[in-house]
């Protein structure tokens, strides 16, 4: 299941049902946070791994920049690592994230940015969490400069494909139904429309796909805990889950998708963004018919050649 759309849905009232659960999420990431586990934040650790090397390859430098809901210190550290950058701010949902560091805390789904104030903005893993990511999208891109740059990476399609499969399949067979318990994630073709729509220039998206393993379903699950990613959904069932449906489930996990080893693969996709604030600087298509040479004037000469 993919959505790249406004999360929300309308109710009988027509009031705007949530998708995701914002306060609890947030609620979830403080708890890990409190509790951090050494290792917990690979993923987080590789992605700003990715952005450094993708900075690396832009070639200009950047007065001031904003890491947008990282979590983490991971992309403010980045872009302030690359040389390339002269200032940096993390913001932040919760100060909890923040610790000692200063930085601005932000209510969810609201960038507090002036418009034109920044050169370059980073978000790192946390896109996929939002109920309006071309909301999110567009306050971004009314925050760069012109010419200013967005670089984001969030888990899309594709991720954690096989524990969505094993749970949904646990809980039909057991109860003849189920409750949502993976968030929808949007595809990379969504989100390169998407990010045209918000109004960015030049906007790319490309997909990094990592195949983690692990000894047991428990244990990718302790892991994403770890990570304060633990089901957030607003129509999530309340009743707490049986042991015997997530015995089900590691089992047909194992059944699925485990190697000849033992060990069981987890998917991660991560959808790579990029995407500059309009200037007039930047290079722009021709006009239909300002071309100086007609293209079958150029395929005549190669057919008498």
């Amino acid at each position: 299941m993919t959505r790249a759309i406004r999360r929300t849905k309308k109710t009988m009232s027509n009031s705007p049902e949530q998708i995701i659960d914002t306060s609890l999420l947030v609620e979830r990431k403080r708890r890990a946070a409190r509790r951090a586990v050494a290792g917990a934040d690979f993923l987080m650790a590789r992605a700003a791994d990715d952005l450094a090397e993708r900075l690396a390859t832009v070639g200009r430098r950047f007065a001031k920049a904003a890491a947008l809901f990282c979590v983490t210190p991971a992309g403010r550290d980045a872009v302030l690592a690359s040389g390339k950058v002269d200032e940096a701010v993390r913001i932040e949902t919760d100060a909890a994230f923040l610790g000692d560091e200063a930085g601005i805390v932000a209510v969810p789904g609201h960038v507090p940015l002036a418009p034109d104030s920044i050169d370059l903005a980073v978000s790192l893993l946390s896109l996929q969490d939002e109920n309006d990511i071309p909301g999110m999208l567009i306050q971004i891109r009314r925050a760069l400069k012109p010419d200013g740059l967005f670089l984001g990476a969030m888990a899309g399609a594709g991720t954690l494909a096989e524990l969505r499969e094993s749970l949904l399949a646990a809980e039909a067979e057991l109860s003849g139904g189920a409750s949502p318990r993976i968030v929808p994630f949007a595809d990379v073709r969504e989100m390169g429309a998407l990010l045209q729509r918000a109004g960015f220039a030049l906007p790319v998206a490309d997909v990094e796909t990592v195949t983690l393993r692990y000894a047991t379903m428990f244990d990718l699950m302790a892991d994403l805990r770890a990570m304060g990613a633990a089901n957030p959904l607003s129509g999530r069932s309340r009743r707490p889950a049986t042991r015997q449906l997530f015995a089900r489930a590691a089992r047909i996990y194992e059944e699925r998708f485990s190697d000849p080893d033992g060990r069981i693969r987890a998917t991660f996709s991560f959808i790579w963004m990029s995407g500059w604030a309009p200037d007039v600087s930047q290079p722009k298509p021709l006009r239909p018919g300002s071309a100086d040479i007609s293209l079958a004037k150029i395929l005549g000469e190669s057919k008498d050649k």
